[in-house]
């Protein structure tokens, strides 16, 4: 995409709970199903083939609407490193990529996770329009992932997810 600049969101969790246990919450797809980008209740498709150029999908259905999000794995490195394509083609064409780091620490894990976002924009675009899209980009994507990665720490650690309503 020519009209596109990128930025780049880290973000680290602990987990109580072995490094195995937390890479294959990202590969399972019953896991799946329960908290990425999706929920157990809104889950209508959880499929993937966990295999370097296999390819994963999630569906959602939200007040009536479907959420389609797809990708390619790139990397699979049991349990160190996940490395995944990422796309939402009913918002855009963009494609982000998705790297997860594990860790094993005393308490558990330590999972780091990267995201190389692509931001799209028109050509009339002033530097400040491009920063302001990139900082709001930046900003939700790392909300989202925060409520995720929530969901997942309590799957993890206690076996169900709590959402607040």
């Amino acid at each position: 995409m020519d009209n596109a600049f990128t930025t780049t969101l880290i973000m680290k969790r602990q987990f109580e709970a072995a490094p195995e246990r937390v890479f294959d919450a990202w590969l399972n797809p019953d896991m799946m199903r329960k908290w990425l980008f999706t929920m157990e209740t809104t889950n209508k498709i959880a499929r993937n083939d966990p295999r370097v150029g296999g390819s994963w999908e999630i569906v959602d259905v939200r007040e009536g609407k479907e959420y389609r999000a797809i990708g390619e794995y790139l990397v699979i490195d049991r349990p160190r490193k996940l490395v995944l394509t990422f796309k939402m083609p009913q918002f855009s064409d963009t494609v982000d990529r998705i790297t997860v780091e594990f860790k094993a620490v005393e308490a558990g894990c330590e999972m780091t996770f990267s995201q190389e976002i692509v931001v799209p924009h028109e050509e009339d675009w002033t530097a400040e329009d491009i920063e302001k899209a990139l900082t709001e980009y930046h900003d939700q994507t790392e909300h989202g992932w925060g409520y995720m990665f929530e969901g997942l720490k309590q799957l993890l650690e206690t076996g169900t997810i709590n959402y607040p309503s």
